[in-house]
Parts: structure tokens; C-alpha cells; sequence
């Protein structure tokens, strides 16, 4: 496959997992100092890892989010809540990634990364 392949593959991808709304974002805030990393992402983490068939959307949005909050990068987590509900992610399923997050990540970290899930969630419908 080539780079274009891998780009529109990932960019088919992406927008399928968090939306044309953050997509849209993100193109266009993206200028001459963003723009190799952005084509790079699309092609790596959306192109090749994401479209991978070894995990369902829904289980690799579980790993993101246990990641996510053990290393604390909260903006990203909240975007990918956000994906795993529309992934078919339940909110009970990911407050109990992020009680497995509390045991092995410790409790401050998941405290954190609760604090961020609440705030998503209570934006969303049921």
C-alpha cells in the first residue's frame, strides 16, 4: 500500500472513530509546523494500528483508554471517550478500565482520569 493509500485509509479511520467534528479540528488548525506529524499519525496510528483486524474497534478503544489515563495525558483521554462511546463502549465499561487503571496505575491517577470521564460523560446522551 502506498503512503497515499495509508493516508486515506487512516483519515477513514480516523473520522469513523472520532468523528468529522474533531477531524475537521484538526486539519484545519494543522499549518507547515504541524503538517508531517498530522500525515503521519493518519498513516500510522489510524492507517496501520487502528485498521489492524487483530482487535475490534471497541477492545482498542478499551486499550486507548486504560493507556490514556495510566500516563495521565487527560486531553487525549477525553477525546477518546468520546471515540469509545462511539465505538459501542459503554459508560460502565469504562469506569471499570479506569478502576483497573486505579489498581495498577494508582488511585491518584485514576482520581484524574475519573475527574476527566465525568466531565465527558455528563455531556453525552444516554
Amino acid at each position: 500500500m502506498t503512503d497515499e493509500e495509508r493516508h486515506e485509509q487512516g483519515m477513514r479511520v480516523r473520522r469513523e472513530v472520532l468523528g468529522d467534528e474533531h477531524v475537521d479540528r484538526a486539519i484545519a488548525r494543522t499549518d507547515d509546523v504541524t503538517r508531517d506529524f498530522q500525515d503521519f499519525i493518519t498513516r500510522t496510528a489510524w492507517g496501520d494500528i487502528w485498521s489492524r483486524p487483530g482487535l475490534a474497534r471497541r477492545d482498542r478503544s478499551l486499550v486507548v483508554l486504560a493507556l490514556l489515563a495510566a500516563l495521565q495525558h487527560e486531553g487525549e483521554l477525553a477525546m477518546h471517550i468520546r471515540a469509545a462511546l462511539r465505538n459501542g463502549v459503554t459508560r460502565a465499561e469504562i469506569q471499570e478500565v479506569l478502576l483497573q487503571v486505579g489498581v495498577y496505575a494508582g488511585v491518584p491517577t485514576a482520581n484524574r482520569a475519573f475527574a476527566v470521564a465525568q466531565d465527558v460523560l455528563a455531556g453525552q446522551a444516554d
